[in-house]
């Protein structure tokens, strides 16, 4: 395995294949998005719930990639799915009023509030209710984009624990 390794990598410039990456990144960004527009946003049905997603790594056509930023909306009296993920977002409650389970534990929030949710080397299970039996509760996240650093997994896992009701799939 080290010596196939080895050949792969002898005669190889990795500099110039930096420059290069370079390059094509500068190229990528000519013609990329600076705003974002809501309007412009199908809203996703996934295991989460429902989702727009303003920033996202597959997403390329926009200018920064170093961010995830996102838009959730939870049906009345409804919830999220359940998730394990490492922690270290940010979330601004745009409006309704509910609930999030972090590790078992009950955090209240409502409309114009922040919930920092903590970056844990094991990682947090996650899950938001909306406790409004006729309001739709509406926020945005926004995390570090560390997929391309530490994986997907980002050291703890990423587990879809349980879906959401809302999704249709």
């Amino acid at each position: 395995m080290a010596e196939t390794r080895r050949e792969n990598l002898v005669g190889r410039n990795l500099w110039a294949d930096i420059i290069k990456m370079r390059d094509e990144q500068r190229e990528n960004l000519k013609g990329a998005i600076q705003i974002v527009r809501r309007e412009d946003l199908p809203l996703e049905n996934n295991e989460q719930g429902l989702m727009r997603w303003y920033m996202h790594p597959e997403i390329k056509d926009i200018v920064l990639h170093t961010m995830i930023f996102f838009e959730q909306e939870i049906a009345p009296g409804s919830r999220s799915g359940r998730v394990k993920f490492q922690g270290g977002q940010v979330i601004f409650v745009v409006e309704g009023r509910g609930y999030t389970m972090l590790d078992g534990v009950k955090h209240a929030w409502e409309a114009g509030d922040v919930l920092n949710i903590p970056l844990r080397k094991h990682g947090v299970v996650m899950q938001h209710f909306n406790s409004d039996g006729e309001t739709t509760a509406r926020f945005v996240v926004t995390e570090p984009n560390l997929f391309a650093a530490t994986s997907v997994d980002r050291g703890c896992g990423f587990e879809q624990l349980e879906t959401s009701p809302d999704f249709k799939g």
